[in-house]
């Protein structure tokens, strides 16, 4: 038995990868504990390790003086405090999945002669992970065309991102038929920022749906508990069969059941998407800075997978119209969700934890 550290941002674009990991790991026997921060109280329960380690950390600023004296405090002590969990549990390697958190536990991992694996799960490297690349052993990549990843080719494989158990154990399950006369089956989420997006726009979007189509209608729809009476209202006079919840913890069994997912494209979602083959409408997170959910959709775009819409232009007509002509169009849609299956990487979870074994034995690339 091996023990293995695991590293992430305490969200479940980071979280869920590692998880399958630490799934994977557990499996072939071996000890895993977790290195992360206080957000981990949404996930935490879930995780299976042995032991969680709430390590400070923050995100750097380079606007303001202050802040970035205090970010600097807060590293230096999450450095010293994840140097001595480090030392207690005697990891054999650590694993990173990016995020600011990651940075005082990577480095204090490399500080101690601890082999570090960094995983990027996007098409383009997060800054943390830019940062501590020249550091880690190696690097496990996503997408085979990874921006900001290519100077660090000699170090680099592609394993795919790892999904977790429940979306594997449902990856077989073929694309339901459609026909005239047959159920529709589409499934809305997208986080918690997603879910207030949507909440604003979808509704007024199936409203405007012809009425055949809504009555064969069966959506499922992630929304706040703030929107829940408002948006259901929205719903009822639409005259649409609708399941609204904050959080589905059976989202992949009712992403695998469906004819069209409409969500954000972050990574987690994409690898989830593309394992199970299911075709979608991507409405990346716009704002963010290195565009990553926008190179990650152009991805399943480019392969036929799924659709752009754009935030700042998609409107509830233009949306109806792409949806009426979606479901009045079954071979489109199942010819969808083979090209989104194509790009699936079902065994990426195997992969990484080869490489993650590879390095705690000493092996090189």
């Amino acid at each position: 038995m091996s023990v293995f550290a695991l590293m992430a941002g305490g969200t479940g674009g980071h979280l869920f990868p590692a998880m399958a990991l630490a799934q994977e790991l557990r499996r072939r026997g071996h000890e895993i504990h977790l290195m992360t921060d206080h957000r981990v109280a949404a996930y935490g329960d879930q995780f299976p390790a042995q032991e969680t380690h709430i390590i400070p950390s923050a995100t750097p600023s380079v606007r303001n003086p202050l802040k970035v004296a205090g970010a600097a405090f807060t590293i230096v002590g999450g450095i010293a405090a994840a140097r001595r969990r480090l030392r207690r549990i005697g990891p054999q390697a650590v694993v990173g999945f990016g995020g600011y958190p990651i940075f005082p536990p990577f480095l204090a991992a490399r500080m101690l002669g601890i082999p570090g694996i960094l995983h990027e799960q996007n098409a383009v490297m997060g800054r943390a992970n830019r940062a501590l690349a020249g550091r880690a052993s190696r690097i496990a990549l996503s997408f085979a065309r990874t921006t900001h990843a290519e100077q660090f080719a000699g170090k680099s494989t592609v394993t795919g991102n790892p999904v977790r158990d429940r979306v594997r154990a449902v990856a077989d399950t073929a694309y339901p038929p459609l026909d005239d006369a047959s159920p529709i089956r589409l499934v809305v989420f997208g986080g918690s920022q997603g879910a207030r997006v949507f909440s604003e726009f979808i509704p007024p979007a199936i409203a405007e749906l012809p009425e055949p189509i809504r009555q064969r209608l069966r959506l499922v729809q992630q929304c706040r508990p703030e929107d829940m009476e408002r948006v259901a209202e929205a719903y009822r006079q639409a005259h649409v069969n609708v399941e609204l919840q904050p959080f589905f913890t059976d989202l992949p069994e009712r992403m695998a059941t469906a004819h069209l997912v409409i969500g954000r494209s972050g990574a987690s979602t994409i690898a989830e998407l593309t394992v199970l083959g299911r075709p979608a409408i991507l409405i990346p997170l716009p704002g963010a800075l290195d565009a990553d959910q926008k190179n990650n959709a152009l991805v399943v775009e480019a392969a036929g997978g799924g659709w752009i819409a754009e935030q700042a232009t998609i409107s509830p007509p233009s949306l109806a119209n792409r949806l009426a002509s979606l479901f009045g169009d079954p071979a489109t849609l199942q010819a969808a969700a083979a090209a989104a299956k194509s790009l699936g990487q079902p065994f990426a979870v195997e992969k990484l934890a080869d490489l993650v074994e590879d390095a705690g034995r000493g092996k090189t690339i």
